[in-house]
């Protein structure tokens, strides 16, 4: 089993990234489920405006949408800006709103028996109103969202330091990466086990 996690940080690479850290952290849990984690760091790619699979010459999602599909898990990691999800994540979830017209050979939305998770790092509060925003965007999609699928790191409102120059506030954080990772795999495990058909028409 297959999990695509798609960092939105906004630094490019070599970057230290607080929101990758986290992310790696999630993925770690993910393995103890024999789950393997590809990580992907948007910002280092060119991903046209659009909400097309494919914009043309120059454009990078069509690889980055191949790692999804061939993914049963995929993870949306974002810091927070403004109390709400990066720009890149936007980006991110607009390019996937191509997958809504998308169907398998068996007349299903191609994100059908997926399940998504988000992680969100910030140092200040707004976590769960990221969470909601993109776990909206991507059950709009097709994704599952199993219970508890996410994690986040905040140390409440105001500036503040980040993820990796502050130790507090990391045992919640693993904890709901454990959390986050035992669902997300159990729920992937049980859509392959039992898919989902098409839609009714």
């Amino acid at each position: 089993m297959k999990a695509t996690v798609i960092n939105c940080t906004l630094k490019p690479s070599p970057q230290p990234s607080n929101t990758e850290a986290l992310a790696r952290v999630v993925m770690r849990h993910l393995d103890s489920h024999g789950v393997a984690g590809e990580l992907v760091r948007a910002v280092d790619l060119t991903l046209l405006p659009g909400v097309e699979s494919d914009m043309g010459a120059g454009d990078d999602w069509p690889g980055v949408r191949e790692k999804i599909l061939e993914s049963e898990i995929l993870v949306i990691a974002s810091p927070t800006w403004l109390g709400r999800p990066s720009s890149v994540a936007q980006r991110v979830l607009e390019r996937m709103d191509a997958m809504l017209s998308e169907t398998d050979d068996q007349g299903r939305p191609v994100a059908y028996n997926r399940v998504a998770g988000v992680v969100v790092t910030g140092n200040e509060d707004g976590a769960h109103h990221v969470i909601s925003e993109i776990h909206g965007a991507l059950g709009d999609i097709g994704f599952t969202a199993p219970g508890q699928a996410w994690t986040y790191w905040h140390l409440g409102p105001g500036p503040g330091p980040d993820y990796l120059d502050d130790e507090r506030g990391h045992d919640f954080a693993d904890r709901s990466a454990r959390y986050m990772a035992a669902n997300l795999a159990g729920t992937a495990k049980a859509l392959a086990a039992n898919p989902l058909g098409p839609p009714p028409s």
